[in-house]
């Protein structure tokens, strides 16, 4: 069989394959080399007994045959009974172990034909060719022959040449399965990088999960995904590419563990095998192997859980592969079929719609009449009352939960924002709702909002989604072709916490949006005893001015803030000062015609 070495795939030389005692080449698994030794080693003992009992007992030792047997009946039953967590090391002492009793009967044979019937027994060595890497297949082969030949030169009666034909089928036999061992064995490697393919993968996935089964260690699984391997492929050929693939596969053969299986599941993605590992032990692979290499690489980690199929854990390792790919490069995103507490207690909530949407006024600074409102996201589970918002949001994102939150506060907004104009029917508020980076690249997420929009009602044209600019990838067309449909169909867009991360001039100008919200860091500068706005909060007045962004100020505070910014253009804002997030009906006395509450904003 060829030598199959873990993290490296083909072993040209095939000493690491007969060596190595923890992966299994080819086909070879405990369980399918357990029931066919076993039953070798019984099948071998029946015949032997068989043979003993119908040849004159001049013809051979009745009692060491018996006892020959006997041992061999109860080697296999014990392979067969507990041998499911076999190492190649034991098998192949099988091997050994067989072929040192096949030689034992074929010594004690005082008959040419009866040496000549239990020489045919060697036949069963040539089985073990299919399992075994090459070099080990040919020391079982030529032991099988040797052994033959001399039982057979060592026993006065019989002359050695008669076990020829014995001993040369078995070879024979032995290089034919060997032969078609190795035609199974290559159809599980890829061609360009020698490593296990799909099924390959698979197949030594299914040995990692039979053995958690009978009491091992849980394995984790790691999917890789080559980021920028098509354009590489498309501008420069696939030689270029696969030369590429060659090349990352080498660096990564210096970061996994000899225990590691490293394998090419696709044309850009790899998966990892790391049969006693953790969520963590993985992630942290995954950073290794993203150092290790120039390209980026976006990742996904899941590991196998008690009464877990490999098709049920490699569908959850894919799933976090293409969130991870979906919400940028270089990311590792975890898929865990053990939900932690809070997640499993946000499942519940949103399932039995118990969570609480407020809404915060946002004002026009000119005048101070209510112009929208934003809806931030109230939520304290028993577990974790202090949980922040933010908090909520990382929980759903790591979790698998985003999708389902966004889609619950959309549509809870929405219908609220709708009884409230149904209360204050001449008001011609905007409704603001945040929007995760994650959920924005999703395939028909525009198509998602609209369908909200018509179940609910809210005009598209009154609705502002905020996006933050951080996560949004301006090279990944997915987001931008989002935000495009959705303001071609009458959505506004507003880049939420301007200023808190990455940002630049050129990202600023890709995004189609309508607003700039500037973080509350900026508004925060502004003391009571400011007499003219910070040079820093001018300057970013000024850059939304030039590219036609109307800017809403976030976490204003006091008066004074709410005058420097007037006084700077600044149109809209938001924060304590003008109220807090509240619940519909006390958004209602904030409309009305003479509010109590409406600041002196002329001063």
């Amino acid at each position: 069989m060829p030598g199959y070495s873990g993290n490296v795939g083909w072993d040209p030389g095939g000493w690491t394959a007969l060596t190595r005692v923890d992966m299994w080449p080819g086909i070879a698994t405990p369980l399918l080399m357990t029931r066919i030794g076993g039953s070798c080693f019984l099948f071998g003992g029946v015949l032997v007994v068989l043979m003993t009992s119908l040849a004159p007992s001049s013809f051979t030792n009745t009692s060491v045959q018996c006892g020959n047997a006997a041992v061999a009946g109860v080697v296999g039953l014990a392979v067969l009974l507990w041998g499911e967590r076999l190492r190649l090391w034991q098998f192949h002492l099988m091997v050994l172990t067989a072929t040192l009793q096949i030689t034992v009967s074929v010594y004690e044979s005082a008959n040419p034909s009866v040496a000549v019937s239990f020489a045919t027994l060697y036949v069963f060595i040539a089985c073990a060719a299919f399992f075994v890497a090459w070099p080990a297949a040919a020391l079982q082969l030529g032991a099988s022959l040797v052994c033959c030949t001399t039982a057979m030169a060592m026993t006065s009666t019989v002359p050695w040449w008669s076990g020829l034909v014995a001993s040369g089928t078995t070879v024979a036999i032995g290089i034919v399965i060997a032969i078609l061992g190795r035609l199974v064995f290559n159809a599980e490697l890829d061609d360009v990088t020698g490593l296990l393919n799909r099924r390959g993968f698979d197949r030594v996935l299914g040995v990692a999960v039979r053995r958690a089964r009978t009491g091992g260690l849980a394995p984790a699984v790691v999917f890789v995904c080559i980021d920028g391997y098509g354009a590489i492929h498309d501008q420069f050929g696939g030689r270029v590419a696969d030369e590429v693939m060659q090349e990352i596969v080498a660096a990564w053969r210096n970061v996994l563990e000899p225990e590691h299986v490293l394998a090419r599941r696709g044309a850009d993605e790899f998966t990892v095998l790391l049969p006693n590992g953790t969520d963590q032990q993985a992630v942290s692979l995954t950073h290794r192997l993203r150092d290790a290499v120039s390209m980026g690489c976006s990742a996904g980690v899941t590991t196998w859980q008690p009464g877990e199929s490999v098709s049920v854990v490699v569908a959850r390792a894919d799933t976090a592969l293409r969130r991870a790919k979906r919400s940028g490069r270089n990311r590792t995103m975890v898929e865990s079929a053990n939900l932690p507490p809070v997640a499993v207690e946000l499942s519940d909530a949103l399932a039995a719609e118990a969570l609480d949407v407020r809404y915060q006024p946002v004002v026009a600074l000119s005048d101070g009449d209510l112009v929208g409102i934003e809806a931030l996201l109230r939520w304290s589970p028993p577990s974790r009352p202090d949980l922040s918002p933010y908090e909520v949001i990382r929980v759903a994102e790591e979790n698998n939960l985003i999708a389902a939150l966004d889609h619950y506060v959309l549509r809870r907004a929405c219908l609220d924002a709708q009884r409230i104009r149904g209360d204050a029917p001449h008001s011609s508020m905007w409704l603001s709702v945040n929007v995760s980076g994650l959920e924005l690249v999703q395939k028909g997420y525009a198509n998602q909002v609209f369908d909200t929009l018509a179940e609910t009602g809210w005009p598209a044209q009154r609705l502002v989604l905020e996006v933050t600019e951080s996560v949004i990838d301006v090279d990944r067309p997915s987001a931008l072709e989002a935000l495009t449909a959705l303001r071609r169909g009458g959505v506004q867009v507003a880049i939420d916490d301007f200023g808190t991360g990455y940002s630049s001039l050129s990202r600023l100008q890709a995004l189609p949006t309508d607003f700039l919200k500037l973080d509350a860091s900026f508004v925060a500068v502004v003391t009571p005893t400011s007499c003219e706005p910070p040079p820093l909060l001018r300057a970013v007045a000024a850059l939304a001015d030039a590219l036609h962004l109307t800017v809403i100020a976030e976490g204003v505070e006091t008066p004074q803030q709410a005058s420097v910014l007037r006084r700077l253009g600044v149109e809209f804002a938001q924060g304590f000062y003008f109220g807090k997030a509240q619940r519909p009906a006390e958004l209602l006395d904030v409309m009305a015609p003479a509010p109590s509450w409406r600041p002196n904003l002329l001063r």
